[in-house]
């Protein structure tokens, strides 16, 4: 199939109007290399793609290099061919900003809070030229997902949070910074470099990838500098509110502008004191179970169901005829319990207590009938909760339950409260019970239980059932497994980068 080659809106809105499947966007400067074709190789895989090729004006400052800047489109149209794209689209300034040349100021202004450190501080004015761009092309273009590259990592923020304040319905898909095999970042801006600064320029990822240390800001800087770059910022920063931080965060960036002769260069790493952790929190019925199976083997991540562990004494002390409220009855079962939990690349799960399999007994309605009650004893909590927090002491996991991003992991690097209707957890419930081969109860009765149990998990003493402050809200009816699990992976992917923590390969 030859590549379509667009230059007016209408001839782009006759093109969106005959292509078939999901429209996925690349915007570009153009000068297309290896990165841009990973972008463009990537989204093909999805549905039809479309590049733009526009150089922006609007964010270029007054002593920078627009007049200068790269362009090929010739070569462009012959790479993105190659690369996958069914279509370029090349428009003119008028069709991107109709008022002509009179474009300034920019008609979307970014939040301070994202642009007052890293490339924001020194480039004023710049993200909300790229903004404002970006909003007018996905208002054109209406994409179903808009691909970006990590490699401006500030960029990718500010532009995630321009579709979720413009309540675009587009989708942001990150790719992994692509690399030199000496490491340098792919940039339509290296090919100003000469021979000499080329070799000069590969300092800046080695400076940024040997950073060690309680200062590793210090470290990069001594080192560029003995290089022969200008350092113009190494900062270390939140990945999700791009505000300084130190090593108290688990996961940071710690990114850096230098210039190599007259051309500026950006690159990053991220530091990682543990891997990605998230919690996933929500009432009875919501999904957790099955969803958190599918999101963790998405990502590679451990799965812990918190809820199984619970279950687990719950059996164990059924087995042995203990009344689930007697705590000091409950207590002597606690001190040798060893309770495992393996996963398995069908998404199912193994649990043994004791060495013995109980995973489908855990499941059973007398277990569920009295896991709450023994889930409020405080010697219970405790026990389960060390236990839990010595898995995810090394982070790589996903933990589910009612209290994992309260008590158990305060720290984790997302948090999710998981929730749906009274009537939809309801429907779900007959329906995991009859897919079990247990007995159904009438839907009248099912809703009423969960609302009770509601009830009970919201206003016990013991580590109550709320949403984390910093928890993301997610109601889950009319909504498929995929569906869902597709929306914790984007919220992922806002925290922590591909390259930070790459999708395995299915």
């Amino acid at each position: 199939m030859s590549l379509s080659v667009l230059h007016t809106i209408v001839e782009l809105a006759t093109w969106i109007m005959v292509r078939r499947g999901d429209l996925q966007f690349v915007p570009t400067m153009g000068a297309l290399h290896a990165g841009h074709g990973t972008l463009i190789q990537r989204a093909s895989l999805v549905g039809p793609v479309l590049v733009s090729v526009f150089i922006n004006p609007l964010q270029f400052g007054p002593n920078e290099d627009l007049r200068r800047y790269p362009r090929s489109l010739e070569s462009d149209l012959k790479l993105a061919e190659e690369w996958g794209a069914s279509a370029l689209w090349a428009p003119a300034i008028e069709d991107i900003y109709p008022s002509g040349s009179d474009i300034s100021p920019a008609a979307i202004q970014v939040p301070f809070s994202l642009q007052q450190h890293l490339c924001g501080a020194t480039r004023p004015g710049h993200f909300d030229g790229v903004a404002t761009v970006i909003a007018r092309l996905l208002t054109i273009v209406r994409p179903s997902q808009l691909w970006l590259g990590e490699k401006d990592w500030q960029q990718l923020v500010i532009l995630r949070w321009l579709v979720a304040h413009l309540a675009l319905p587009v989708s942001v898909q990150s790719v992994a910074t692509v690399r030199e095999n000496d490491g340098l970042a792919l940039s339509s801006r290296n090919q100003y470099l000469s021979y000499d600064q080329r070799r000069l320029a590969v300092a800046l990822p080695r400076a940024l990838q040997s950073a060690y240390g309680l200062d590793p800001i210090t470290s990069v800087e001594t080192k560029l500098s003995d290089a022969g770059l200008k350092v113009e910022y190494v900062q270390r920063v939140d990945p999700w509110t791009l505000q300084p931080c130190g090593h108290e965060k688990a996961i940071s960036l710690l990114a850096a502008a230098v210039c190599c002769g007259s051309t500026r260069l950006i690159d990053h790493v991220f530091l990682m004191t543990r891997q990605p952790l998230v919690a996933i929190d929500g009432p009875a019925g919501a999904g957790k179970s099955t969803v958190t199976r599918a999101f963790a083997e998405r990502l590679g991540l451990v799965y812990l169901d918190t809820g199984a562990m619970y279950r687990s004494v719950t059996w164990l002390i059924q087995q042995h005829g203990v009344d689930p409220s007697d705590g000091i009855a409950i207590e002597p079962f606690l001190t040798d319990l060893n309770i495992q939990l393996k996963s398995f690349r069908d998404g199912e799960q193994q649990v043994l207590v004791n060495g013995e399999d109980v995973s489908m007994a855990i499941r059973s309605p007398e277990v569920t009938a009295s896991v709450f009650i023994v889930s409020t004893h405080r010697c219970v909590r405790q026990a389960l909760t060390a236990q839990q927090k010595s898995m995810g002491s090394k982070g790589g996991l996903v933990a589910e339950g009612r209290d994992t991003g309260t008590a158990v992991f305060p720290d984790a690097d997302l948090k999710v409260f998981l929730t749906a209707t009274v009537a939809e957890r309801a429907r779900r419930r007959a329906l995991d019970l009859e897919n079990r081969g247990f007995a159904v109860p009438e839907r009248a009765k099912l809703k009423i239980q969960i609302s009770e149990r509601d009830e009970l998990d919201s206003n016990r003493k013991e580590a109550p059932l709320v949403q984390a402050d910093d928890a993301i809200k997610l109601v889950t009816d009319g909504m498929s497994i995929n569906t869902v699990v597709d929306t914790l992976i984007q919220r992922f992917r806002e925290r922590i980068a591909e390259e930070a923590w790459p999708t395995p390969q299915q």
